[in-house]
């Protein structure tokens, strides 16, 4: 089965850092893209990061560019998102999924659509 488990979600003040995984398992995951995405309470689902298979290739909404860093260790079947300066409109339950192909064409990452395989969420809560 093919499985994804988001981690690392937690309760942290503004201006802090957390670190987001993703654990993949039941498919050739370096043959894949991995997004990222988030949702609010009573907002739809939003388009937050996605990483080409090989790495090489890095997407970001313009509300996370420069603060958040997406990478991923294909030996570990992971991605990570490293989320900086967090702000209180950060706060949203995160969520990885596999993406229909190695490479995103332009537009289509931040596509809920384009994804074939969602993981559980991870709730990150941005808070004094």
């Amino acid at each position: 089965d093919v499985q994804l488990q988001a981690s690392g979600g937690g309760l942290v003040q503004p201006g802090g850092s957390l670190r987001l995984s993703c654990a993949a398992s039941g498919f050739s995951f370096r043959g894949y893209a991995i997004g990222w995405f988030r949702q609010a309470p009573g907002k739809g689902r939003e388009g937050v990061s996605c990483i080409s298979s090989s790495g090489g290739r890095n997407f970001y909404s313009t509300s996370v560019k420069g603060r958040f860093t997406v990478s991923r260790e294909n030996a570990k079947d992971t991605v990570y998102l490293q989320m900086n300066s967090l702000k209180p409109e950060d706060t949203a339950t995160y969520y990885c999924a596999r993406f229909s192909g190695s490479h995103p064409i332009a537009g289509t990452w931040a596509n809920p659509s384009q994804y074939e395989a969602w993981g559980q969420g991870t709730l990150v809560t941005v808070s004094s």
